[in-house]
């Protein structure tokens, strides 16, 4: 009897009991809204925010309802007005090109490279034919792209770079974070992401006046001054009449939970890869496969995997998935004709109308995708792998089956 995967996709790791005791404090005290504050108190948003712009090295920090309001926030603190083209990936999922549209701004997509980062020839013909200023770049599922000659490119044609470090909270390119590339970076906290508080968001930058922009829009009642990871005062008083209140807030209870879990980031990440490279070990020698190289100055975080079958047909992709479900192997298909789940693609985003993309559209029709999540072990890994191979070759040999049950041609 084939052997059967028992775990969950979806299972992730409890919540620090540090993050559990500084929840219920907030509980107790019933001061969830950020700044509803006692005298000499310091919100946990504010600390959170101060203790990850430490992390990450970078100046100033804001806490949000989510990582999609951080995309929106960071495009509106770079006034990204309705009808602007904006510049993003292809491959990515459906928050960013949202984020975009949730503007009135237009998304313009960029053509993806079989390594599953963004094409820097093709950004640079859309930059030119679409006139864009802004490129939400998404380091989609954790692939990140050569940085230094993606900075010099935007650099020369006058684009502003918004980093989209959902997939990267962790990572590194030449020793630098993600997210500290560009102008912004912005990060997700939601249950599937690298710290986990169920939904939030994170947003960085050096630059004080988009970080008082970024503060102000996210409603902060003229009380910035309580921020801790923001800048002075002085730097609100032209922008304060100006900007926008969106309500995008996050509150000190996912606060509380997150911060001890920026201390175990590195961890994370150390783990992470021992299941990735587990499961790269255990593809190496299957036949159709093809498996996505990884920089030698990309110091990624692990948390999913991707593969590609390349020159499969649709219906054999579709069985072959179906089949490692059936042994409990839960895998993402981005080239399937409709969405399903968390899982789209560019052609799904009707509301973007897109241009078709022939090299995307040939990567993602064989591109599979799945999560490792930190309650796997070394074994599962070993055993999905071993699953996946298997069925690969079943899908294989239906294929021959069927090329020889057909009939001649006359």
């Amino acid at each position: 009897m084939s052997e059967r995967f028992s775990g969950s996709f979806t299972q992730q790791e409890p919540i620090p009991e540090a993050g559990i005791e500084a929840a219920l404090a907030v509980l107790r005290h019933g001061r969830l809204h950020r700044y509803n504050t006692v005298a000499g108190e310091v919100a946990e948003t504010a600390a959170l925010e101060q203790d990850f712009a430490a992390y990450v090295g970078a100046r100033y920090c804001l806490a949000l309802a989510s990582g999609g309001a951080a995309m929106a926030c960071a495009l509106r603190a770079c006034q990204v007005k309705p009808g602007d083209p904006v510049l993003s990936n292809a491959f990515t999922l459906a928050p960013v090109p949202g984020a975009i549209a949730s503007l009135g701004a237009r998304p313009v997509f960029v053509e993806v490279t079989e390594n599953l980062t963004i094409d820097l020839g093709h950004l640079e013909a859309q930059a030119k034919a679409s006139g864009a200023r802004i490129l939400l770049l998404s380091h989609m599922r954790g692939h990140v792209c050569d940085m230094d000659s993606l900075v010099a490119l935007c650099d020369r044609l006058g684009v502003r770079v918004i980093e989209d470090c959902a997939h990267t909270m962790g990572a590194k390119w030449r020793g630098v974070p993600s997210g500290r590339h560009g102008a912004i970076g912005c990060y997700s906290t939601q249950t599937y992401k690298h710290m986990n508080s169920g939904e939030g968001g994170l947003l960085v930058t050096d630059d004080a006046e988009l970080a008082a922009r970024a503060v102000l829009l996210s409603g902060s009642y003229m009380l910035y001054a309580r921020h801790r990871a923001a800048p002075p005062p002085e730097v609100f008083e032209s922008l304060k009449l100006e900007v926008p209140n969106v309500s995008s807030r996050m509150d000190n209870l996912r606060a509380a939970i997150l911060r001890p879990q920026i201390a175990l980031l590195d961890d994370r990440r150390a783990r992470w890869r021992v299941l990735y490279q587990g499961m790269e070990k255990g593809l190496a020698g299957v036949a159709e496969i093809r498996l996505i190289p990884r920089p030698q100055h990309e110091d990624y975080v692990g948390s999913s995997f991707q593969f590609l079958l390349p020159g499969w047909d649709p219906a054999r992709v579709a069985a072959f998935v179906a089949g490692a479900a059936a042994r409990g192997v839960e895998l993402k298909w981005f080239g399937a004709a409709d969405p399903k789940g968390f899982t789209s693609r560019y052609a799904h985003w009707r509301y973007a109308a897109p241009e078709t993309l022939p090299q995307t559209d040939r990567v993602l029709a064989g591109l599979i995708d799945m999560r490792l999540p930190l309650t796997f072990t070394p074994d599962d890994v070993a055993q999905i792998a071993r699953i996946i191979g298997e069925e690969v070759a079943r899908a294989a040999r239906a294929e021959r089956l069927d090329t020889l049950a057909a009939p001649a041609a006359d």
